[in-house]
């Protein structure tokens, strides 16, 4: 991840909402200036350049680890070793067992839903939803849980607060006092949200989800995926064909609407003349 001055696109929208300025996509002077105070707040080099350090500390995913030992690829009936190089390995390895309990039956299946895991991930690197708003961001995007910027300054910047807020009394999760919309944030590559939710993936995996809700994050990343696209029907979608249009309707149930869908539709593309 490297976003500078003269950018423009879509990681650069992400990257704004996160610093509370207008989500134009184009990184000019006002988002290298909001960079840099940014940087300079919270302990790093204050040159306004997005590299992976600034990027985790904004958007609360982790930056790419050092080369790892080899990831074992299970065997299974996809040409799962065509998609090396383009997937991290270690999503590659999860991939069998999930197909196998979330009825990724076909390859067709398989490129629309890593198209759509991928993009909504960041490139499969964000697996834990991020809530660390500006006040403008919170009066922006959470209006409705924020409505003075009174209430959304004494909230900015402290993403446990907001999440406990913004989450509280909804999904089954107890009232703002009690952290479950914290403990029960988003989480995985389609980020699995809310007691409700934890409770149902509980009951397809061994370990206990409820007790244990990071799993989702560091075992579960890609299974949790798969299991709201079985959850909802999203098979059946996939199924209509490789056209963009299909694409498209996938999209706008996964994301609400079509954001992203370029990327989406170049990676489905991408996977699925691999996978073939």
């Amino acid at each position: 991840m490297l976003l500078k001055k003269g950018d423009n696109n879509e990681q650069v929208k992400q990257l704004q909402v996160k610093l509370g300025i207008d989500p134009v996509g184009n990184f000019g002077p006002k988002t290298e200036e909001a960079v840099k105070k940014f940087q300079a707040a919270n302990g790093l080099t204050a040159d306004g350049i997005v590299g992976p350090a600034t990027w985790a500390k904004i958007m609360g995913s982790t930056p790419a680890a050092p080369a790892a030992a080899p990831v074992s690829i299970p065997p299974s009936s996809f040409k799962l070793e065509a998609l090396k190089g383009h997937i991290p390995d270690a999503v590659i390895a999860q991939i069998p067992d999930t197909a196998k309990k979330f009825n990724i039956t076909n390859t067709l299946r398989l490129a629309h839903f890593l198209a759509q895991c991928g993009h909504e991930s960041g490139g499969f690197k964000a697996v834990s939803e991020n809530l660390n708003y500006s006040s403008k961001g919170l009066l922006g995007i959470f209006k409705k849980y924020f409505p003075t910027t009174q209430l959304a300054e004494a909230y900015a910047r402290k993403p446990e607060k907001i999440a406990s807020r913004v989450y509280a009394n909804r999904m089954d999760n107890g009232n703002e006092a009690s952290g479950e919309g914290w403990k029960f944030r988003g989480r995985g590559y389609i980020q699995l949200t809310g007691k409700s939710n934890y409770t149902k993936f509980d009951a397809q995996v061994s370990e206990d989800i409820l007790a244990n809700p990071d799993l989702v994050a560091t075992k579960y990343p890609l299974m949790s995926a798969a299991f709201f696209f079985n959850s909802n029907n999203l098979w059946a979608i996939c199924d209509r064909g490789a056209d963009d249009a299909t694409v498209t309707a996938v999209t706008k149930r996964v994301n609400g609407g079509t954001i992203g869908l370029a990327d989406r539709i170049k990676h489905f593309r991408e996977y699925y003349n691999l996978l073939k």
